[in-house]
């Protein structure tokens, strides 16, 4: 009977496992289509990753499992600002930065940028003199802060602590050079690029991940040495060259042989998170979850009702760096200070439940979001975002993708004067869509989306009156509008605007901040407060860190009932 049994049970281990194997394991990859039976692997040329698990973690960021929360302040207001109204809302899961971006990080770019794009180059100059950190933001006219304008971005004892006077489009750009050094040194570990790729890179052979995914030939300036001279490229090409040998199809020659996003290779890319994600990221609800409720409502990111630890071995110390009091940055020196007069180097104090540092004090953050007195959850209550621009790649004249290079960079002038590019050689360049991608289209019909439901033409009060909506008087924010353009050679004319009828400081080019800063009270420690700056300007109390989209799963655990 016992032998029995034992049979038994063999035979149904292997029979459940023949059933996963045959495709009846829900979302297990098999070797077969579940559409039409046929093989997935290569073999009849069609290819899928069934060995595919889940996205890798990129460098620097720390998973946050999305879910519902209520966005917005919901403890007293007594600024009585009205721009910050409870509301539910829901985030996918995501990824974001463990710490701000650091001096030592953001001197990384600085490097790579000056050793690519000499500044020393007169097409190049505008590149890096664009990306450097405005340092004067230290300078106060009743203060003596000159070290830190000359030491703070670039001296080693300050090389852990948030980077600052960069602007949101600063910011952005970074996201954008992180993401492409992240993919390319993941190629070239996983050796489909040759070993050599990474180093002696020159102005417009550099490789940009969209320009890779999009047109592999054009990437590193067209030198395929590079873009598939590495190891395990080298065998794909010998074993598809065989193969289509073999096969006697008449060309002998491989295909297939750059990785493409249905490969699972390379990693989504690094952006500003939005003000949605950034707070959920901020309050880290894990610790007042009880079942499917939140016990209570919560202030700052760590648990408690007070800027100091509660807990037994921690008792009394600070959770965060924050100015106290008027002239009172930091506190008495000593045990009951809190360690920082003005930034403190990244993982000072303790995280919050999803591990991410100083979401509280230290630096205030720049999120991707646009600004706008109120959240329109009445539209979206789903990974809520104000500030879409639909762009598409760019086609020249000869059919092909057009590239960025050393003639045609394109180049912002911001309000200060300052030229800051916007995107470097050898990445894709960008237009705006057109009907052709609007016709029809229920869920959007426009490329510029920022000011939607608030602040475009059907959102005024004039809506109905299509003579008047030309007038740039009757815009729902009408904030100032100065420019600044610049001659062939160089000079500037700044156009200020003194018309005495502006009524705001709001605009598409105005951005949210979150987060409060070593120079703030402790009323602005709370996730939920926001402000909004320019997006052109800088302070030495506002930086940034980074986010990453999760695709595929929502956990990253099989959830089980809670007993």
């Amino acid at each position: 009977m016992k032998k029995y049994f034992a049979v038994k049970a063999v035979f149904t281990l292997f029979a459940g496992m023949a059933i996963v194997s045959c495709g009846g394991g829900g979302n297990d990859y098999t070797s077969t289509s579940r559409g039409t039976g046929w093989d997935v692997t290569g073999k009849n040329g069609f290819e899928l990753n069934t060995k595919y698990k889940e996205q890798d973690t990129g460098p620097g960021l720390v998973f946050v499992e999305g879910g519902t929360f209520t966005m917005g302040r919901v403890k007293d207001d007594p600024m009585h600002d009205w721009n910050n109204t409870p509301n539910q809302q829901h985030v996918q899961s995501f990824y974001i930065d463990e710490t701000e971006v650091t001096n030592g990080m953001y001197l990384e770019m600085l490097e790579y940028i000056k050793a690519v794009f000499p500044p020393e180059d007169e097409e190049y100059r505008n590149i890096y003199n664009g990306a450097v950190p405005d340092t004067l933001v230290w300078r106060n006219r009743l203060g003596y802060n000159e070290e830190m304008t000359k030491n703070y971005l670039r001296h080693p004892a300050y090389q852990n602590y948030p980077v600052v006077g960069v602007t949101w489009i600063q910011s952005v750009e970074y996201a954008n050079w992180r993401t492409d050094r992240v993919n390319e040194l993941i190629l070239n570990e996983q050796g489909y690029t040759s070993k050599d790729a990474l180093a002696n890179q020159e102005a417009g052979a550099t490789f940009s991940t969209e320009t890779y995914l999009n047109a592999p030939t054009l990437t590193y300036g067209g030198d395929e040495e590079k873009t598939k001279g590495g190891k395990r490229s080298e065998q794909l090409e010998k074993q598809k060259t065989a193969k289509a040998a073999k096969q006697g199809d008449g060309t002998g020659e491989a295909s297939g042989l750059y990785v493409t996003r249905k490969d699972g290779v390379i990693l989504p890319g690094y952006r500003l998170p939005t003000e949605a994600e950034w707070e959920y990221a901020a309050l880290g609800l894990g610790s007042v979850r009880e079942y499917n409720a939140y016990r209570g409502r919560k202030k700052y990111p760590w648990d408690g009702q007070y800027t100091r630890s509660g807990k037994r071995k921690t008792r009394g110390d600070h959770m965060a760096n924050f100015k106290q009091g008027d002239g009172d940055y930091g506190g008495i020196a000593g045990w009951s200070d809190d360690g920082a007069d003005i930034t403190a180097p990244v993982k000072f104090y303790e995280p919050n439940d999803f591990g991410v540092y100083e979401m509280a004090g230290n630096v205030s953050e720049w999120v991707a979001d646009v600004y706008r007195p109120m959240v329109d959850d009445e539209f979206n209550d789903f990974n809520y975002y104000r500030g879409n621009v639909y762009t598409r790649n760019k086609i020249g004249a000869d059919g092909m993708i057009a590239i960025v290079s050393a003639d045609s960079i394109p180049y912002d002038t911001l309000s200060n004067g300052k030229v800051i590019a916007r995107a470097l050689p050898g990445e894709i360049q960008q237009e705006a869509i057109d009907d052709n991608e609007t016709y029809l289209r229920t869920n959007f019909d426009r490329s510029d989306n920022r000011d939607f439901r608030d602040g475009d033409a059907q959102s005024t009060k004039y809506f109905d009156k299509k003579d008047r909506l030309d007038d740039e008087n009757n815009r729902m924010y009408n904030s100032p509008n100065h420019s600044v353009t610049a001659d062939s050679l160089g000079n500037l004319d700044r156009q200020y605007d003194k018309d005495a009828n502006r009524t705001s400081l709001i605009n598409n080019e105005v951005r949210v901040i979150k987060g409060g800063s070593w120079r703030d009270r402790a009323y602005w420690l709370d996730p939920a407060a926001r402000r909004s700056y320019p997006q052109d300007m800088a302070k030495d109390d506002l930086g940034f860190r980074c986010a990453m989209s999760r695709v595929g799963s929502k956990a990253k655990k099989t959830k089980r009932p809670r007993n």
